[in-house]
């Protein structure tokens, strides 16, 4: 009896340490909001980035509230098709998650990403704060010796971030034999886990 009631003293003790421990891990992770195109490939690219914990593909930098993705493909809400990152900088640093931001995109082109057309294609860098958006200027500008024609990628402070609806959610990862993703998904992460940008597999 006397064992049980220690017990069940120390019991909720033990959970406070884990939910403590867990919290203050959750506090060192950092979010970045990115727009590349469509948000299917974004996201793709970015779940298999070790230290990326999440990527919620949503809408940013529009003018309407609570956007649906029929309103994003009329043109009329400037929002952009963006993923929301949260990663753990003692893994993979800001400057990494830049460097394939770059790589996995063109962001030379005004509005359109290949075929998709549209200012939800912009190129867009989402940040959180005075530190990010110095280290967005200054992987921009390394970004440019890599490319012809001027980088026109926009840099602003995050706006609010609208979760786009589930079933834009890991897209790639659930249809995989969807027309998208295997002539246009597909090929960029493959090209990117060639050059050993990204991880093989999915998290």
């Amino acid at each position: 009896m006397k064992m049980r009631q220690i017990l069940s003293l120390l019991f909720p003790a033990l959970l406070l340490m884990s939910a403590t421990a867990q919290a203050k891990t959750a506090s060192k992770h950092e979010f970045i909001t990115l727009g590349g195109g469509c948000f299917w490939c974004v996201e793709a690219v970015y779940q298999r980035v070790p230290g990326v914990i999440k990527s919620v593909s949503g809408y940013a930098g529009g003018r309407t509230q609570n956007p649906t993705y029929e309103d994003i493909c009329g043109h009329g809400t400037g929002h952009a098709e963006v993923v929301r990152l949260e990663f753990d900088p003692a893994v993979v640093s800001l400057d990494k998650i830049f460097e394939i931001f770059f790589e996995s995109h063109d962001p030379t082109t005004l509005n359109r990403q290949g075929a998709d057309e549209g200012d939800q294609y912009r190129s867009v860098i989402f940040y959180e704060n005075e530190a990010q958006h110095q280290a967005a200027l200054k992987a921009k500008e390394k970004a440019q010796a890599h490319w012809d024609d001027p980088i026109v990628t926009e840099i602003a402070a995050a706006p609010k971030f609208w979760r786009a609806e589930d079933y834009h959610q890991d897209y790639f990862n659930q249809h995989p034999g969807q027309g998208y993703c295997v002539y246009v998904i597909k090929p960029k992460v493959d090209k990117l886990k060639k050059k050993g940008v990204i991880s093989p597999d999915a998290k």
